[in-house]
């Protein structure tokens, strides 16, 4: 079994690796650069033009590499499902931004609706597959029955996650690196919880991750887009459905939270007082802007998405 995710990170890490190459100029060349907002760190202008929608390799190298090491076809089916609804959607969006030159790309509720819809696939995914309706609670051993409300609970993890990644990716490897860390807990996570075939697919998708870091690490030859962060939170969120560990999500993404809690931080204390928490938001741009290096930055996310990982496995 152990060879399977071996061989299905490997395999995903080649073909992202084989699929740079020819992707990157292509996309130069159809001019699918990074459109950079104005209202960003200054350092970031430089990165204007830079190809994106990146998402597109790590999607095609884990579906492939998850199928073909599979050893339960009904459950990878679903995990690759709702990777790629996501990243459809981050692909219409990306599609948007680069095309039609609409920095906000799709407009907030329509993104929610989407998400909404993929969340209630991968709730019907949950039913069908007979994963049962209790919430672990980390730490504690407890178990709660939560019935039909689980299902809307599922809809809800989906698309926090989704939305929690899409706002880390903001610098050159910061999520593509984390979901390397996070991708191979959820190796251990689904083995221990006997879901093999979760096992393989996270696997895959940390052997794809880590093929994007080569084009992605500073300085970036190319951006995954939302087509990327979409993409992987709901691969994340997925995994957690069927591992039964949502909750433990929190501490593994440890992260992911931090960077959404940032925000909405940021946007309450400016509303009731005027005043901002943080220089800027999400939170790896306030160390930006207190002088950290880009690299610096992401190597400090890398470590402290190391130790909330750990953090999760204990949790279990």
């Amino acid at each position: 079994m152990l060879t399977r995710v071996i061989l299905a990170a490997a395999v995903s890490l080649v073909i992202v690796l084989a699929t740079g190459p020819v992707l990157i100029p292509l996309l130069q060349r159809l001019k699918f650069g990074q459109e950079v907002r104005d209202d960003g760190p200054r350092t970031h202008l430089k990165k204007q033009g830079t190809a994106t929608m990146g998402g597109v390799m790590i999607i095609l190298a884990v579906g492939i590499s998850g199928f073909i090491f599979t050893t339960d076809l009904w459950e990878t089916a679903l995990l690759v499902l709702i990777m790629l609804g996501c990243g459809l959607l981050g692909l219409w969006d990306d599609f948007l931004i680069v095309v039609f030159r609409r920095p906000l790309g799709l407009r907030a509720r329509a993104k929610i609706i989407g998400q909404l819809l993929i969340g209630i696939l991968l709730a019907w995914g949950a039913y069908i597959l007979g994963l049962g309706t209790t919430i672990a609670v980390p730490f504690t051993g407890l178990e709660i029955e939560a019935g039909f409300f689980y299902y809307i609970f599922i809809v809800v993890v989906l698309i926090s996650a989704a939305n929690a990644v899409n706002l880390t990716d903001g610098l050159d490897g910061l999520a593509s690196g984390l979901m390397v860390v996070a991708s191979i807990a959820y190796v251990v996570i689904a083995w221990m919880t006997g879901h093999h075939a979760a096992a393989v697919f996270a696997g895959a998708l940390g052997g794809g991750c880590l093929g994007f870091l080569k084009y992605n690490y500073h300085p970036a030859q190319i951006f995954m887009g939302d087509t990327g962060s979409l993409a992987l939170g709901g691969a994340l969120a997925a995994l957690a459905v069927i591992t039964g560990t949502e909750l433990v999500l929190l501490f593994l993404g440890g992260v992911f939270v931090l960077e959404v809690l940032s925000v909405i931080i940021q946007v309450i204390s400016f509303q009731l007082t005027g005043k901002r928490v943080f220089k800027m938001s999400p939170l790896h741009h306030h160390f930006e802007l207190s002088g950290w290096s880009e690299v610096r930055v992401v190597h400090f996310f890398w470590l402290m998405g190391l130790c909330f990982a750990i953090i999760g496995l204990l949790a279990l």
